[in-house]
């Protein structure tokens, strides 16, 4: 009798772990999907800058032409900026206020996570390692007379290698927003 209640104890924290194990894992995860899926975005501008004179806009094709990119996503970035811009009220014009250039920069990035179990050793002590690669898109806001830049925003965050076309216009679409949430900053 006794021998059959450390069995079913033994039974119940062999399961136990195992659930803990599932759990643990599948919070890796979520934080891990949470992470690569969110665009991070810094701003500058500069603070003299009268932002409410400008209206209209158009691209600055001389610094298009020097994004490392290729010219099928260029012109997905470009017509996501256009949309945002006009969801703001400026207007695309052949006589514009301002010039809107991009930049893009991307590189390798490894994370490691430690799968920690604090009440095994051995297999239950892992690292999770993760290779993604980070994209940073650089959207700058130029003044047209003096050809000065005034505002600059960037977002980055995890690129999606999906060979799915709906999911790299959405991740394009999903950096241009976050990044043109910022412009024209608050006063």
């Amino acid at each position: 009798m006794i021998l059959d209640v450390i069995i079913r104890i033994n039974n119940l924290n062999q399961f136990i772990m195992k659930v803990f194990k599932f759990l643990s894992f599948s919070v890796i995860v979520l934080l891990i999907l949470n992470a690569c899926s969110s665009v991070k975005v810094s701003t500058d501008y500069e603070a003299k800058t009268n932002f409410d004179q400008y209206k209209t806009f158009a691209f600055y094709k001389t610094g298009i032409d020097k994004a490392p990119i290729s010219d099928i996503d260029k012109r997905r970035i470009l017509k996501a900026i256009e949309v945002e811009m006009a969801a703001k009220g400026f207007t695309k014009s052949e006589n514009p206020d301002m010039l809107v250039s991009i930049f893009t920069k991307s590189r390798e990035k490894i994370d490691i996570y430690n799968n920690y179990n604090p009440y095994y050793y051995g297999p239950y002590h892992r690292q999770q390692i993760t290779k993604h690669t980070e994209g940073s898109l650089f959207i700058d806001i130029i003044d047209r007379t003096s050809k000065k830049l005034i505002w600059q925003g960037i977002g980055s965050g995890a690129l999606s290698k999906s060979s799915k076309l709906e999911k790299r216009e959405a991740n394009i679409q999903n950096f241009v927003r976050e990044i043109l949430e910022k412009y024209p900053p608050e006063k």
